[in-house]
């Protein structure tokens, strides 16, 4: 088998690049030498709060501790990063696109490919979902910048949602300066395309981005703008329902912030607004504006909440109570988007490992994998849960050996 780093490895090696003892480092985080050094060997995994906070104290991108992008046997076989440097380009040429032999299709045919883009990244179809980006943003490009008047905004506002399937691709790669540009065109299509909505749409992504990059304060000030700027634009509570699924998104994000900066309490109350805000909606799931709320989503919010606070066993008992079958957990309807499940899956696969639930990780683990095998192959958080199973065990099984080479996590 070839090596593989483990978080708790490119731990070390940064903290040994900034010339910090296992104490200094510790100081930095306030969490214990002996905490630095169980995370190091292997010993202790790392919330995603935790090893953002170690990356900032380090003055490293997050990825250097995740280890992203990943480039091995699991990404050669599906192809992920081959349609990245075409992206670049693309990119980079956003308002001087390549010259087309033929005249772009018409506005609803490339309308209908984009909702079939966006349903892929919904699910977290990376593979087969970055071949048909080029093309297609490339002649909504040609109709947003040359088309008729009556057919530029609707191009602009398709291309938004192009573009934000570059970002989400880029970023779940681990290609996090793609990811950016990528958002500037999100910003740069929305501006163009006549509704506000989409524009909030574009806030809402750059201060998730802002929230990745442990830019909290800045992440804040933004998604507490755009919730004001949401209410100017429709006084009196008078939101339309797209515009309640807008907001409750808004309110779900501030939760997650203020859960990774361990703010239980201000991340409740968030939650207990989004759920108001979801009734307002008639406490449907909602798929406007590509954003999946309502109380599904509120309920993978609120579990994803107290495990990044460290409360890992509230967050299965509260699985448990709100299952209709007594032993069993409460999981996402199969309707639910598969990027939302997956991640779900993820978070739970590794609250149990904490709980020192071997087996029920593995079987969320597997669980993730059946409803999106991209996002979990590729996942930071499934791979170091996947790595400390292994480790856990002496001698473990043929499936979880499996798992893990299909995951990229050991190579034959």
């Amino acid at each position: 088998m070839s090596e593989n780093l483990t978080l708790g490895d490119r731990l070390r090696i940064a903290r040994r690049t900034r010339k910090l003892s296992a104490a200094q480092l510790a100081q930095k985080v306030a969490i214990s030498p002996s905490y630095v050094q169980k995370l190091e060997s292997g010993a202790r995994k790392a919330s995603p709060s935790l090893a953002l906070a170690l990356a900032k104290a380090l003055h490293f991108g997050p990825e250097v501790l995740t280890g992203q992008p990943y480039y091995g046997e699991p990404e050669a076989e599906d192809g992920v990063h081959a349609v990245v440097p075409e992206l670049r380009r693309i990119m980079l040429c956003y308002d001087l696109p390549d010259e087309l032999e033929i005249a772009p299709r018409a506005l609803p045919v490339l309308a209908s490919e984009v909702d079939q883009i966006a349903a892929l990244r919904r699910d977290a179809r990376y593979a087969p979902m970055g071949p048909l980006l080029p093309s297609i943003i490339t002649e909504l490009t040609h109709l947003a910048l040359g088309g008729r008047n009556g057919d530029q905004a609707q191009a602009f506002w398709h291309l938004a949602r192009a573009y934000r399937a570059v970002n989400s691709l880029a970023h779940k790669m681990g290609h996090h300066d793609l990811s950016n540009t990528a958002l500037e065109r999100v910003r740069w299509a929305a501006e163009r395309s006549g509704d506000p909505l989409m524009n909030f749409t574009a806030g809402y992504l750059v201060a998730g981005a802002m929230l990745r990059q442990g830019a909290y304060a800045s992440a804040r000030r933004k998604l507490h703008g755009l919730r004001q700027e949401l209410e100017r634009l429709q006084p009196e509570r008078s939101f339309t329902n797209d515009a309640l699924a807008v907001d409750g998104a808004l309110l779900l994000k501030l939760a997650v912030l203020e859960s990774r900066e361990n703010n239980p309490d201000r991340a409740d109350d968030y939650l207990r607004e989004a759920e108001a805000v979801a009734a307002m909606a008639g406490n449907r799931d909602s798929l406007a504006y590509e954003m999946s709320f309502g109380p599904t989503n509120i309920r993978i919010h609120e579990v994803h909440a107290m495990i990044d606070t460290g409360d890992t066993e509230q967050a299965l008992a509260r699985l448990t109570e709100w299952s209709d079958a007594p032993g069993q957990e409460w999981m996402p309807p199969a309707a639910t988007v598969g990027e939302r499940s997956s991640h779900h899956f993820i978070d739970v696969a590794s609250a149990k490992l904490a709980m020192a639930d071997r087996t029920g990780a593995f079987a969320d683990l597997r669980r993730a994998r059946k409803v999106a095998p991209n996002h979990t192959r590729f996942h930071p958080s499934a791979r170091e849960t996947t790595a400390a199973l292994l480790r856990a065990g002496t001698h473990p099984s043929n499936e979880l050996s499996g798992f893990a080479s299909w995951a990229g996590v050991i190579t034959s």
